[in-house]
């Protein structure tokens, strides 16, 4: 790691999480669902609410081996060299001033240099969660974090935004208010903020005292 992006995560004090948006959950191939392209817009607008305070922008992309082990519960998906595997074109254009992460499982915390990249981020205290699908991979990212920073005492407020996030839906299968409801709740359970929208975190923010004033220029 060179010595700018250690001094830029340690400098993060919010961090924005996107999710797997990626082709093969939104525009094409057996588990997408074209009604997540719908959180798109919403993702915008975060990721320039965080430029504009100078904040961090983090893209978790799925991203397997062809001999992947996950495979066995999901029919193949997401490999690597893939159009699949790339991020959706809207959200393309973000990522190269972004940290990208990926990962050959559903949850987002096994993969590489995502812990080591938390623990330099000495100055952390918020995190907002975004993505799909809400009840696989934002769930399986966002509580083991939230459990993650409790474990080390760290008071950071982990926020998971509804209008940003999504699932798919198959009829009589894979109901999508249904698991979505399921995901909310276990989401709480686990101390996740839950809000509607942007607006709705920029008022929590404020209650919770985190508009911070910048005490250093990039």
């Amino acid at each position: 790691m060179n010595n700018e992006k250690l001094r830029k995560l340690k400098d993060y004090r919010k961090m924005l999480y996107i999710i797997d948006m990626v082709n093969g959950f939104v525009n094409e191939g057996p588990l997408h669902d074209k009604h997540i392209r719908g959180t798109i817009p919403e993702q915008i607008k975060l990721i320039e609410k965080q430029r504009e305070e100078q904040e961090g922008v983090a893209f978790i992309k799925d991203h397997h081996t062809k001999d992947s082990v996950e495979f066995k519960d999901f029919m193949p998906h997401c490999i690597e060299g893939t159009s699949e595997a790339l991020l959706v074109p809207e959200l393309a254009p973000y990522e190269k001033d972004s940290l990208v992460y990926h990962k050959n499982s559903t949850s987002a915390m096994f993969a590489p240099n995502m812990m080591s990249d938390l623990d330099k981020m000495e100055n952390l205290k918020e995190v907002i969660g975004v993505g799909c699908c809400t009840d696989i991979c934002d769930t399986n990212f966002l509580i083991p974090l939230k459990n993650y920073f409790n474990q080390q005492n760290r008071d950071v407020a982990v926020f998971a935004i509804k209008n940003a996030m999504d699932t798919y839906h198959i009829p009589n299968i894979h109901e999508r208010e249904h698991y979505e409801t399921i995901a909310y709740e276990l989401m709480k359970q686990a101390g996740i903020i839950l809000v509607d929208d942007i607006n709705k975190l920029i008022k929590r923010e404020k209650e919770m005292g985190l508009i911070l004033k910048k005490e250093r220029n990039r």
